[in-house]
Parts: structure tokens; C-alpha cells; sequence
């Protein structure tokens, strides 16, 4: 009985992004962040205007890049990672700020949206190597993990 070997693929999938199920599952847990926060902010009381004015702040890391590729992944992470929601919601409960509450929900449901689209933590290589995937290439250079064009998440 002879095995057949698969050819080797020509564009491999980026090595340490999620794929398939358990990036589906990821993308499901941002939807949940995002729900839940937005749920929470109206339990608050907060304003639907100063969410909307404050939900991209956190994008402001990007600025990070400007300096160089390390520290614009590090600052985007530290922006875009739940522990610091949840370390200013923390803050807020302990200090018992309302204030401090509903920016925790602006920034967690931040977190989720880009979650949610498969924007994920980034890796210092490029600005769109992701622990979610490749962001910003073409859908073509793009594998699943059988091998296939296409997008991998």
C-alpha cells in the first residue's frame, strides 16, 4: 500500500495565527465581548454619544508604528488586549467610578468589534501579521489549512 505525499503549498498559511474552528470560536467571543459591553454601558447609564466618540481611541496606538514595528505592535496590543478593560473596570469598582465603568465598556466593546472582524493582537514582523491571521493582503495570498486560496478564518 503506497501513501501518496500532498505537494507542498507555495503560499503556506501564516505560522502563529488561529485558524479554521478555533478561529471561528475567537471571532464568536468578540461578538460576545462586544454585546455584552454595549449591554453593560446602557445598564450604566452612559450616553450613546460619548461611545461613539470615544469607541476609536483605542486605534490611536497605531501611532506606536510610527516609531518602529515593535513598539507599534506593543502599544496596539496593550490597546487591544481585555486586560486593560478589565483593569479599568476593576479601577472603577474599587474607586466606585461610574465614569471609569463606562469607559471599560467602551474599550472592551472595542475590543470585541475588531475581535469579532479578525483583527487580532499583532505580531512585531508586520502590522498585519496577527494571532488571528494576515490582515490587509490579498484574499489570494491567503491559505486555509488545507492548503486552498481563500481566506483562513
Amino acid at each position: 500500500m503506497s501513501t501518496m505525499s500532498r505537494p507542498s503549498n507555495p503560499n503556506p498559511p501564516f505560522l502563529g495565527a488561529v485558524r479554521g474552528g478555533p478561529a471561528r470560536i475567537l471571532r464568536l467571543e468578540g461578538l460576545a465581548l462586544l454585546v455584552a459591553a454595549c449591554f453593560a454601558y446602557a445598564k450604566l447609564g452612559g450616553g450613546w454619544g460619548w461611545f461613539a466618540a470615544l469607541f476609536l481611541v483605542p486605534d490611536l496606538s497605531i501611532l506606536g508604528y510610527r516609531i518602529d514595528r515593535t513598539i507599534g505592535a506593543a502599544f496596539y496590543n496593550a490597546a487591544h488586549s481585555t486586560l486593560g478593560g478589565l483593569a479599568l473596570a476593576a479601577a472603577g469598582l474599587a474607586l466606585g467610578s461610574n465614569g471609569m465603568l463606562l469607559g471599560a465598556c467602551i474599550w472592551i466593546a472595542h475590543v470585541g468589534l475588531d475581535r469579532m472582524l479578525g483583527y487580532g493582537l499583532k505580531y512585531a514582523s508586520a502590522f498585519g501579521d496577527t494571532h488571528l491571521g494576515q490582515k490587509g493582503q490579498k484574499p489570494s495570498a491567503v491559505v486555509d489549512e488545507d492548503g486552498v486560496p481563500g481566506t483562513s478564518c
